[in-house]
């Protein structure tokens, strides 16, 4: 393709990312930059410019965008790019279709092209087949001898190309079993209820009440900035967690001394939803299903992002939840503001709400439901964190005679 004619479809794709309100002002210029490096190097593939970037060192989110950019220009210009659309037999497009069916989250979907990418770019730089089990072993091996990858990491490889063979390729690989890496069971970090306290007293906003959700529910950080306006019970202080872990849906605990801040911030977005035109983005087959349903007042996100953005999935522009990221960088400058010195993240939360309902006498089983735990073997090890947070065993050495 001439410079003449890419700095044309350049133009054109501006034009219409503006005119038709596809991506914040702010991201304009990097989705029209990823498109023209994508054009002038003449890649044969997204695979192959995916490859490409992470072969430089790129950031995942910078992968993705290029890859969402590319994307978007396609479906403006179907047909334009006969030279450069990704081939029908593509196994990553096939791998997308495969997680869509069976109906997994948005963050697997990411994590697993990811790995499947790297593996593909791993078998192409060294010269062997993909489809090859000896392809298989080999790259779980190098990510453990040569990258030096944590266990839990190098088995996240491991079942996105098992995925990979099992799905696209209906192929059973043999002789995997030796490379997978077995993981030493770890204590979870759990604070104190006064360190929770400290912490929680040092928040503010939006996130911070996000963080305080999570503590009063025990929920996964996804898991609280999807809720919904419908998915909050104030009579009957519950939070009702809808396609958890394992698509399953559970009811657990709104705290009341938090339900005053979640009166408020679902009041806000009563007075605010109405003047957007654009709906919120709904799951899987719903909006086809029910196609107002993305107006409706209990579809709204509790958590959500001032500004609309695109479905990564469906390229349409929607309104969102909130960011993960924000809620981390709350959690570390609460914590810095407290003055906490051990290690916590936002799942921390989470684990040190089970640990204090086991303080308090609540049967475990209970703690099981309310985690939404598929096996009570999961939730027994707060039992251990439980032992820590009392009262200290004395050594013999202290209560010698002196």
């Amino acid at each position: 393709m001439s410079d003449s004619i890419i700095r044309d479809r350049l133009i054109e794709f501006e034009r219409l990312l503006r005119e038709k309100n596809l991506v914040q002002l702010r991201h304009l210029s990097f989705f029209v930059h990823w498109v023209e490096r994508y054009l002038r190097q003449g890649f044969s593939s997204e695979l192959e410019y995916g490859s490409a970037l992470e072969q430089e060192g790129r950031q995942p989110w910078q992968i993705r965008q290029a890859l969402d950019a590319v994307k978007l220009y396609l479906q403006l210009f179907p047909g334009e790019n006969t030279d450069t659309a990704p081939p029908a037999s593509d196994p990553l497009d096939k791998l997308v279709d495969c997680l869509r069916i069976r109906h997994y989250s948005y963050n697997t979907e990411k994590t697993y092209l990811q790995w499947c990418r790297r593996f593909l770019g791993y078998c192409s730089s060294v010269g062997s087949d993909p489809r090859d089990d000896a392809s298989f072993r080999d790259y779980i091996s190098s990510l453990a001898l040569k990258d030096g990858v944590a266990a839990s990491t190098q088995n996240q490889a491991f079942n996105a190309i098992l995925f990979l063979f099992r799905n696209v390729w209906e192929s059973e690989p043999a002789g995997i079993d030796a490379v997978r890496a077995r993981r030493g069971e770890r204590l979870p970090a759990v604070l104190p209820p006064v360190e929770v306290a400290a912490l929680l007293s040092h928040v503010t906003g939006t996130a911070g009440l996000v963080l305080k959700v999570i503590y009063s529910a025990g929920l996964r950080l996804h898991e609280a900035l999807a809720l919904r306006v419908q998915d909050v019970d104030f009579d009957a202080g519950t939070i009702t967690v809808r396609g958890g872990k394992g698509e399953k849906d559970r009811t657990t605990l709104l705290a009341s001394s938090v339900r005053r801040e979640m009166e408020i911030q679902i009041d806000l977005i009563r007075a605010s939803y109405r003047q957007s035109e654009v709906p919120v983005s709904l799951p899987d087959a719903l909006e086809r299903k029910y196609p107002g349903a993305g107006r409706e007042l209990g579809w709204q996100y509790v958590f959500p992002l001032r500004d609309t953005s695109i479905d990564p999935r469906t390229g349409q522009t929607r309104r969102h939840h909130m960011h993960e990221t924000a809620i981390q960088t709350m959690m570390k400058t609460a914590r810095r503001r407290a003055g906490l010195v051990k290690h916590a993240s936002v799942h921390t939360l989470r684990h040190s709400f089970a640990t204090h309902l086991l303080m308090a006498g609540v049967d475990i089983c209970e703690i099981q439901e309310l985690l939404g735990h598929r096996s009570l073997e999961t939730t027994r090890i707060y039992l251990h964190m439980m032992r820590n947070l009392k009262t200290p065993v004395i050594s013999p050495l202290d209560t010698l005679p002196r």
